[in-house]
């Protein structure tokens, strides 16, 4: 457990040296503003590091931060073994992160939903029910039985 906590406690700090990295010490100019660090996973051992990134742009973008942080990828892993001090400094692998594609298919999702329950709707509007509005039964109460006799 407490090679967990390490593990994560690395992970985090390799994120924001990144991402503060990133943001003053990388001249490049295909990592602009618009890379953003999402996540940072540790292997067991600390040898190696996962780092999840999302671009803000088409697909040209996107390849052109890839290629960025590849050719960046030496001087940011120096600066994190610099600010983690450990005796091996985890080796940096750049994945871009799906989550932004996946949330954009499941608010496509949702707007069809939304569509068809509309659809539902206006079929519905001006309609009435086969049966009654309620139709569960409910126990005859005393007043009416004493007015039926």
């Amino acid at each position: 457990m407490a090679d967990n906590a390490r593990a994560k406690r690395l992970a985090d700090l390799i994120r924001e040296v990144v991402a503060q990295k990133l943001q003053r010490g990388i001249k490049d100019p295909r990592l602009g503003s618009h890379v953003t660090i999402t996540d940072t996973r540790v292997t067991g051992d600390l040898r190696e590091a996962t780092v999840f990134y999302t671009v803000y742009g088409d697909d040209e973008d996107r390849a052109a931060a890839a290629a960025g942080l590849e050719s960046a990828k030496g001087i940011l892993r120096s600066e994190v073994g610099r600010a983690a001090g450990v005796k091996f400094t985890p080796t940096l692998t750049f994945v871009a992160d799906a989550l932004p594609d996946t949330a954009r298919t499941i608010e496509d999702l949702l707007d069809k939903a939304r569509a068809a329950d509309a659809q539902v709707r206006q079929a519905a509007t001006g309609k009435t029910y086969a049966g009654d509005a309620d139709p569960y039964r409910k126990p005859a109460s005393d007043e009416t039985d004493d007015t039926a006799e």
